[in-house]
């Protein structure tokens, strides 16, 4: 049993070259001056649309290189294969977020996901990719669908066949369409054996979102995992949803997926709950998130026999916790149905240290072009920036790295 310690910095950055190394002590330095990443968020994708020179040049060489596997699937490549080195594994995220070409856009999505199934399926070191259904369907349509399942009564799925029966003729024939787009996308990763992990949405389209991947767990996560539905555990409902969801695998004979994260949506989803005057959907304070999180992760540990689970977190005691439960089952840190997750360009000292004590663990890595990534990036900045205390951490342990190999290259000399 490796003792684990996300305080070792030389495990932490080996894979970084002293270049690199304060290129990203550079950025994290300037993450933490909030004046400057809100003068940033407000000009870079104004930049980008207007094409001003050296913006491309400037962004690539910054907060791109930093959190981005490149703007191909091709250049993905040189990163998956470093990380490999380390025994860090690859989680590929196609960028683009939503389609603005209507129908043609969202099939084009879809042959895009495909396309990353089939390149991932030829590499190794990358077990997994993430889909957004936004990418495939209409936001209003979603909105729509959630809105009638809030209005009915029942379990999800009840709600979920009750709303699409209230559709209009040609928004069946819509929403069918994005059924076909999930199925083209979750049989090609069967066959291929990829898993596909289905991002979280707004709370005000998650509803449909989490009744269609249901459904798909349902048909294809059967003596394998497939598929994986993602729970926002900053949601003050998720814990109990995800109890929910093991009754009915267990009910169905299907093996769920459940990638754990505390979520990306909390100022927006509050300022809209205000605007709106219902009652905010999130945590009532960081304790009561940290609290179900943990409890979600020994949920899933305790059921591993009907449950996989990847444990997205930036939270170093959530990680050490879910090693220690594997450690009191005497099960190993690399359980098939156990997965650890960060960021590309985040919280190294957890990822590289998890793969050091054996546990199965990647980097979430997103690719495409500058200018559609840029919403990704955008959230990265601001992440790092409004988390009381991420900066400061990133920014330590990079300069702690620093120093030391400062002070071997003095020993060695001496």
């Amino acid at each position: 049993m490796s003792v684990i310690s996300f305080d070792n910095t030389e495990s932490a950055f080996a894979y970084k070259k002293n270049k690199d190394l304060k290129k990203a002590n550079f950025l994290f330095s300037v993450m933490g001056t909030p004046w400057l990443v809100n003068l940033g968020l407000k000009v870079t994708p104004l930049a980008i649309k207007w094409k001003l020179p050296f913006t491309s040049t400037v962004i690539r060489n910054t907060i791109f290189q930093q959190f981005v596997g490149g703007e191909t699937l091709q250049e993905t490549s040189a990163v998956a294969k470093k990380l490999g080195e380390y025994n860090v594994q690859v989680i590929l995220d196609y960028g683009v977020e939503g389609g603005d070409d209507g129908e043609k856009g969202f099939d084009h999505s879809t042959e895009e996901f495909i396309r990353v199934i089939d390149y991932a399926a030829t590499q190794k070191n990358i077990p997994f990719m993430s889909i957004k259904v936004t990418g495939f369907s209409r936001f209003a349509l979603l909105e729509k669908i959630d809105d009638l399942m809030h209005k009915g009564e029942g379990t999800l799925m009840k709600r979920y066949l009750a709303a699409l029966d209230l559709l209009p003729e040609n928004e069946k024939e819509e929403w069918h369409r994005v059924r076909v787009r999930m199925l083209r996308i979750c049989e090609r990763a069967n066959d291929k054996n990829v898993g596909v992990l289905v991002d979280a949405e707004e709370t005000w389209i998650q509803d449909p979102v989490d009744a269609l991947t249901i459904l798909v767990m349902d048909s294809f996560n059967k003596g394998k995992v497939v598929v994986y539905n993602t729970l926002q555990l900053y949601r003050a409902d998720r814990l109990k949803f995800l109890k929910a969801m093991y009754e009915a695998a267990a009910e169905r004979k299907f093996i769920l997926g459940a990638k754990l994260v505390r979520g990306a949506y909390m100022d927006k989803e509050r300022k809209r709950a205000e605007e709106m005057n219902y009652p905010s959907p999130i945590q009532p304070d960081k304790e009561q998130c940290d609290r179900d999180y943990n409890e979600a992760v020994k949920f899933c540990i305790d059921h591993l026999d009907q449950v996989a689970t990847i444990i997205a977190s930036h939270n170093e005691y959530s990680n050490l916790y879910a090693t220690q439960l594997l450690d009191k089952k005497s099960l190993p840190h690399n359980h098939p149905h156990v997965h650890f997750s960060q960021l590309y360009g985040m919280s190294d000292n957890i990822t590289f240290n998890l793969a050091k004590a054996g546990c199965s663990v990647s980097k979430y890595l997103p690719f495409g072009p500058i200018a559609d990534v840029i919403p990704y990036l955008m959230r990265r900045a601001q992440e790092n920036s409004s988390v009381s205390g991420q900066t400061g951490r990133e920014l330590g342990l990079i300069q702690k790295e620093l120093s030391r190999r400062a002070m071997s290259n003095l020993d060695r000399k001496g």
